[in-house]
């Protein structure tokens, strides 16, 4: 197989772990650790895609709140809610475990509990608040970039935490090579090298849920992961907000 097609079927990989658009069927995947280096192309997609829905909606007339609510609700649909689920369920097994064992458990609860309902509903508050705060030209831009800088930082932690569970995401993805981390990363960085500032504030929300996750249960899973993503995603867009 040419390298060009190594890195379409990753980025296809990567495509079906973190989106809902249709990528057809692959007979031999490739291993997941080597496509992570897409998450960021992932992000950019559904980020513009998000976007274009916002710029539209003013378009025809809609009041920016009312956009920005369509907006979250096409990245919502276009993911499966899985990064919000996975905040839900990390808000609410690291406030209502007493253990690591307990905590993981209430991790893998497909139920949502009081922590999971307070913390969905103040990202998606703040989000749509600081969407309907910024003009509405440059929004798929704007989305783009967030999507792709969020995503970058997955694999990071993958890198830098090791698995918290022996199933799971943190086993089907293996050992992440630093390889494809950094090549995902300084993709995303060269593309929307603009938005430095917001990346920083950014780095440091999924920092500090990575050092809470390494605290409260040893180290990731894919709860974790999703969670670091809405994380990041409501830093950088209440960045935006504030110097729009």
């Amino acid at each position: 197989m040419s390298g060009f097609c190594r890195r379409w079927d990753e980025a296809r990989l990567a495509f079906m772990l973190l989106s809902r658009l249709p990528m057809g069927r692959m007979e031999t995947p490739p291993p997941m650790a080597n496509s992570v280096w897409a998450y960021p192309v992932v992000g950019a997609v559904l980020g513009a895609a998000s976007g274009l829905v916002f710029w539209l909606a003013v378009r025809v007339g809609l009041p920016p709140l009312a956009a920005a609510l369509l907006a979250l609700g096409a990245s919502v649909g276009l993911t499966g809610a899985m990064h919000e689920d996975g905040l839900a369920d990390m808000t609410d097994g690291f406030g209502g475990g007493r253990t690591i064992a307990a905590k993981l458990e209430i991790m893998r609860d497909s139920r949502i509990g009081s922590y999971g309902v307070v913390a969905l509903v103040l990202t998606l508050g703040l989000r749509a608040a600081c969407l309907a705060a910024l003009p509405a030209p440059g929004m798929v831009w704007r989305l783009a970039a967030i999507g792709a800088l969020s995503r970058a930082l997955l694999p990071v932690v993958m890198l830098a935490l090791p698995p918290a569970r022996a199933d799971g995401l943190g086993q089907a993805a293996g050992d992440v090579a630093r390889a494809p981390v950094l090549a995902g990363l300084a993709l995303a960085v060269v593309v929307f090298w603009h938005f430095l500032p917001v990346f920083a504030v950014m780095t440091l929300a999924v920092a500090a849920v990575s050092m809470l996750a390494k605290r409260q249960i040893g180290g990731f899973t894919g709860d974790v992961l999703g969670a670091g993503q809405v994380l990041a995603e409501t830093a950088g867009l209440c960045v935006l907000a504030a110097h729009a």
